[in-house]
């Protein structure tokens, strides 16, 4: 069985609290093989992983939704670390003008490096969804959304997968277990005792699951787009009152979403799970945002599982 196991490091926006950490998310997916993703990183997002027990030197690729310092200020003390303690395997860092902003990074004091920094340009124009990682088990893609500054999300997509039903093979007279089963995957049929066997005559499709992360953004089109039918959706909640359409509301130039625009997204995308992150310093009650959450929930008649973001807070999709 696969598994994507998130981690939420840091909850809050742009001021840090004394519960709430900057933004980071640390992603662990499990399959044939394990790897370690980080989607933003915040101030003291490395403290936070030795706090959450996560292993800092498994990460390969961290995704950097936009150059805000909140979202990435915490870069430089992890590869600092990542040095120090003698990484030799090279870490790619994602984001709109990456090579920009990590060079300049890389820059900064006299420590010498000595693994490999790849930073990798993501494009923040238009509508296209682009794929900028992919592997055997799964991909992540990015999409420019609305920011005061460029601005991407992310999703990260299993890739469906072709199981064996063990009964209907049974009744053909296949073995229960074989490495007949891998041949079948691979060239679609096979010839067992004299008799040939198509893969659709013993196979169903396990869809993959499908995680999204919003990054900072008004509510938009690409968001939207990218979002549908998620298992889980991370996204900016950085205002629970509603946000007006006046142009004189004092949040409508902020580029972030609100918990009615929240709502309205998870409406419109039909994801299962929903979480609201990036929490405004002015919100201290966890659990009046709960109630409040809750309460415009059941008026809008919304199925989805919403929770509100904390430090620590973990979700495993299997």
């Amino acid at each position: 069985m696969t598994a994507i196991e998130v981690t939420l490091l840091g909850t809050t926006s742009a001021i840090p609290t004394v519960e709430r950490n900057h933004p980071s998310i640390y992603v662990k997916y499990t399959g044939r093989s394990e790897h370690c993703f980080l989607f933003d990183c915040g101030e003291s997002t490395q403290r936070q992983i030795f706090k959450a027990n996560l292993n800092f030197m498994r990460i390969e690729h961290i995704f950097i939704t936009h150059w805000h310092a909140d979202h990435f200020a915490g870069l430089f003390g992890l590869i600092e670390t990542m040095s120090l303690e003698k990484r030799k395997t090279p870490l790619h860092i994602y984001g709109p003008e990456a090579e920009r902003f990590v060079n300049i990074l890389l820059s900064l004091g006299y420590a010498v490096k000595q693994f490999e920094i790849k930073p990798v340009n993501v494009n923040f124009k238009g509508s296209d969804t682009e794929t900028i990682f992919e592997n055997d088990e799964c991909l992540i893609l990015s999409v420019p959304v609305k920011h005061g500054v460029p601005a991407v999300a992310y999703a990260l997509i299993e890739k469906d997968r072709i199981k064996i039903d063990k009964e209907r093979a049974s009744q053909l007279g296949l073995p229960k277990s074989s490495p007949i089963f891998n041949k079948l995957k691979r060239k679609g049929f096979i010839i067992y005792n004299g008799k040939k066997i198509m893969l659709d005559d013993v196979c169903f499709v396990e869809k993959g699951k499908k995680m999204v992360y919003s990054g900072d953004t008004k509510p938009c089109e690409n968001l939207i787009n990218i979002a549908k039918n998620s298992d889980l959706l991370i996204l900016d909640c950085t205002y629970f009152e509603n946000i007006k359409t006046d142009k004189s509301d004092e949040f409508e130039n902020r580029y972030h979403t609100s918990l009615n625009q929240a709502l309205k997204i998870a409406a419109d995308t039909n994801v299962k799970q929903l979480v609201l992150t990036h929490i405004s310093r002015r919100y201290p009650s966890q659990k009046a945002l709960e109630k409040m959450v809750k309460e415009e929930a059941e008026k809008s008649k919304i199925n989805t599982d919403i929770k509100v973001a904390k430090d620590f807070m973990r979700i495993v999709l299997r």
